[in-house]
Formats: C-alpha cells, sequence, structure tokens
C-alpha cells in the first residue's frame, strides 16, 4: 500500500479504504519495529520482580518465565493472525471492530488506552526515581518531566527518528544485560553456585513448591511482557505488509523469554537468601537481583544494571508514548475521539502524540511529588491491557471461527490457542489487586457511557457499520 498523509490543514478524513482517508508514512523496517517491541518490553524487566517470583515460587524463576512465555505465546500468536486481517494502526482497537464488533472494539481501545497512557508513566517515574537516587540534588518530579520532554521530542521529530535513537539505547541496554551474564558465569565457574544448577527449575527446596506455586508467580512474570504488543499499533508505519508485523511480534515474544529465562537462572544461582527468607520479608524482595548481584560480583556493575535501568525505562516510555499516540490518532480517525486528533504532519500523528505525552506527564509527575505515586500507579496500569487482550482472543475467534470471513478456520491457532490465551489473562485480571479492578471498571463503565452516548448521535452512519472486508 502507497504512503499517504495528511498535511496537517484540517481533520483527517475516514479511515483507509474510504477515498481521502489519512494514513501514517511507511518507514519502519523489522528492525526497527523489534527495536520499539523490546524497548517497551525492556530486556531487563525481570530485575524488578525477581524477588517476588522467587519467594513465590519457592526458588523456581527460570520455569515461572518459561511458563509465562509459553503463556505469552498465545497473545502473540493472536496479534499476528489479527495484524493479518487489518494491517492499520489502532492494535486491538481496529481488532475487535473486525472480529466482534464495533461496539467491542471501542471497548478494546477505550481499555488499551488505560495501559497505553499509564504504562509510560510508571517507566517515567521509574527513571526520576532512579536518576534521583544518583543526583539526589535534583527532584525525582524533576527528572521525571525531563525523561517526558526529551522523549516526546523524539517521538515528534518522527517515527524513524526515535527508533534509531532507541536502537542505541536499546543496544547499550543488551551490552549492560551480556555484561551480566558474562561476569554471572564467570563468577559461578569460579565459585559456584549458591543454589543446586537445575533449582531455578525445580525450586530450592523450600517447603511449599506446588504447580500452583509456580502459576500464582506466573501472574506477576506476565506482565513483564506487557509492550511487546505495541508493534501491532505501528503496521500502518511499516514496509514490507502485515507479515513483517506479525514476524516482528513473535521474534519480540521469543527474544525476551530467552533473556528473561536466562537472567533468572543465573540471579537465582547467585542469590545468598533462600526463596523461604524471601517470603518471609517483603522488603527484601525488591532489591533481591541486586543483592545477588552486588553480593557475587561486586558493587561495580549493581551501579552499572541501575543506570541502565534508570536510561532504559524513559526509552520505554517512549515506545509507550508513540504506541499510545498511534492508538489515540486511530480512535480519532474512526470518530471515536476529537476528530483533530487524526490529523497527521509528515506522516507522524503529532496532535495525537502531543494528547498522550500531556496526559501521561500529568500522571507521571503527579505520582513523582507523592511518596506512594509509583505504588498507586502500577496497581492499575496492567488492567486495561490484560482486559484488551482478552477482546483479542475473542476477535480472533469471532473472526476466523463465527464469521469464516479468512476462509476454513484452523481449529488450532483460531480456537485453541485464543481460547487457552484468554484463559490466562482472565486468570491474571482475577488476581489483580481490588484497587486496580475497581478502577478498571470505572473505566469500562466510562467507556461504555461512550459508546451508548456515540451510537445516539451516529445510529445508522457509515462509521458505525464494520463489513467483512472492514
Amino acid at each position: 500500500m502507497a504512503s499517504v498523509t495528511d498535511s496537517g490543514s484540517g481533520p483527517a478524513g475516514p479511515p483507509p479504504g474510504r477515498p481521502g482517508a489519512a494514513s501514517l508514512a511507511r518507514s519502519l523496517g523489522f528492525r526497527d519495529l523489534v527495536v520499539y517491541g523490546l524497548l517497551f518490553i525492556a530486556p531487563m524487566a525481570p530485575v524488578g520482580v525477581f524477588g517476588t517470583l522467587d519467594a513465590r515460587s519457592h526458588g523456581a524463576p527460570a520455569l515461572v518465565y518459561l511458563v509465562a512465555t509459553a503463556a505469552m505465546a498465545c497473545t502473540a500468536s493472536s496479534y499476528a493472525q489479527m495484524v493479518r486481517v487489518a494491517p492499520q494502526a489502532g492494535s486491538v482497537f481496529t481488532y475487535a471492530r473486525k472480529g466482534l464488533g464495533e461496539g467491542a472494539g471501542l471497548v478494546a481501545g477505550w481499555m488499551a488506552l488505560l495501559d497505553y497512557l499509564l504504562v509510560p508513566a510508571v517507566a517515567y517515574l521509574f527513571s526520576g526515581i532512579a536518576m534521583h537516587a544518583l543526583v539526589p540534588s535534583v527532584s525525582r518530579w524533576v527528572w521525571t518531566a525531563l525523561a517526558v520532554l526529551v522523549t516526546t521530542a523524539l517521538n515528534l521529530w518522527g517515527v524513524r527518528v526515535a527508533a534509531r535513537v532507541g536502537f542505541v539505547v536499546l543496544a547499550a541496554e543488551v551490552a549492560v544485560l551480556l555484561v551480566f551474564l558474562v561476569a554471572a558465569v564467570a563468577v559461578l565457574v569460579r565459585d559456584g553456585a549458591q543454589r543446586g544448577w537445575l533449582s531455578p527449575l525445580t525450586g530450592d527446596g523450600s517447603p511449599g513448591f506446588t504447580a500452583g506455586a509456580v502459576l500464582g508467580a506466573v501472574s506477576v512474570a506476565v506482565l513483564s511482557y506487557l509492550g511487546f504488543d505495541a508493534v501491532a499499533s505501528f503496521a500502518e508505519e511499516a514496509t514490507g505488509g502485515s507479515e513483517r508485523v506479525a514476524r516482528a511480534l513473535l521474534f519480540c515474544l521469543g527474544l525476551a523469554g530467552v533473556l528473561f529465562v536466562a537472567q533468572s537462572w543465573l540471579a537465582a544461582l547467585l542469590m545468598p537468601l533462600s526463596a523461604a527468607e524471601l517470603a518471609a520479608d517483603p522488603e527484601l524482595r525488591g532489591p533481591a537481583f541486586y543483592t545477588a548481584v552486588e553480593s557475587s560480583v561486586g558493587t561495580w556493575l549493581h551501579d552499572l544494571v541501575a543506570v541502565s535501568k534508570a536510561v532504559g525505562a524513559a526509552f520505554a516510555a517512549l515506545a509507550g508514548q508513540a504506541a499510545a499516540g498511534r492508538l489515540v490518532f486511530a480512535l480519532a480517525r474512526e470518530r471515536r475521539l476529537p476528530a483533530a486528533l487524526a490529523r497527521t504532519s509528515g506522516g507522524t500523528p503529532r496532535p495525537a502524540l502531543l494528547v498522550a505525552a500531556v496526559v501521561t506527564l500529568v500522571a507521571a509527575v503527579g505520582a513523582a511529588r507523592r511518596a506512594d505515586g509509583l505504588d498507586h500507579l502500577v496497581s492499575v496500569v496492567d488492567i486495561g491491557a490484560l482486559t484488551a487482550f482478552t477482546l483479542l482472543h475473542a476477535s480472533v475467534v469471532g473472526w476466523f471461527v463465527v464469521r469464516r470471513a479468512g476462509g476454513p478456520p484452523s481449529w488450532w491457532k483460531h480456537l485453541l490457542v485464543p481460547v487457552v490465551g484468554a484463559a490466562v489473562t482472565v486468570a491474571v485480571i482475577a488476581r489483580a489487586s481490588g484497587a486496580a479492578q475497581v478502577v478498571g471498571a470505572v473505566w469500562l463503565v466510562v467507556g461504555l457511557g461512550v459508546l451508548v452516548a456515540q451510537r445516539g448521535g451516529h445510529r445508522g452512519g457509515p462509521a458505525d457499520a464494520v463489513g467483512p472486508g472492514g
């Protein structure tokens, strides 16, 4: 499909497939898509949750990540199926419209928006906290705001420029991870392991190691993968068609799974504390990864990992903000948000990006000024994504099995895999905190209110019908 850009002089037209539709400039190759996905995931995501996973699984964090990778592969498969059906910006909003209808599409997009707007805020805040620890003379809210401004400028500059800078940052993160892996292996060869070599898969001998305990830890571990789905948001900007986007999605998830299993395995072998000790003292869980690194390798690696996490978090937020902007753009193009947000300039949805940046800035800086701000943000960010994932899986069944719009369905790819994926996401939602469930429910009610109001105002209009071809 040829690239069509809007000058930005007026609201964009209807979505792709209608005459005069606004679309985004195609400039992203396979590497760029992978960079965005891995930036959002963060290659060292297990650092923050290692202690919790180790305690909950009774010393088997690598097994937890193996199971979590398999579970999230179901979601990746559903994304890969639907991006081929609708290679457009909007991700789950577009897919749910195709497979389930207009109402479900709005709900999916609305719930995903909650995640896409707040996940970058959490990442920015984490960056601000880390930089404040290194330079305490500057308040953490100042560092947080600075991270938002720098990455927003890169996103406004253009998706290609942001991808190039992101590639440099990602390469630095991967380099730090490789330093950790090499240093950890060297220490293990020289000094031996603190636990049994297979214990990251079988548990460290702590009482209570069961399948239920591992699955309970998986409900936390799957949150490390949130972000790989952002690749689908750039479907209109990818060269090579939807097949390249689908491959990038699966590659991001597979590579992240390998990295997560490897670093959690090595950290468990270096860990001087038992899983039972971590379970008994919650305060030890947060810094558990750093404890393992500092006690075995040294303070220098502890500091290197900390700096890498600070910079990496800001650029994870860059990818998240870019994905949020594309979702806002898609909702506006479908007349679900003000039409001015569907304008593009040079192929970049700048108004939508600015709105996403302002919301993220307010949330991140507001949380940075509160002692408990991080806890409040983290408690709600995942509900939106998991609800959207559930509707994504339902969309695969709706499009391929119920409507048979893609020809004869594959009962493996189009029914079994999405049903298993939906079961996983629903189970994780059920295990979420009460506060997160309440916020998610309130956000959902507001979205349903918007849907009812818009159906009343546009009943029978062209924007409310989605035919088999889109």
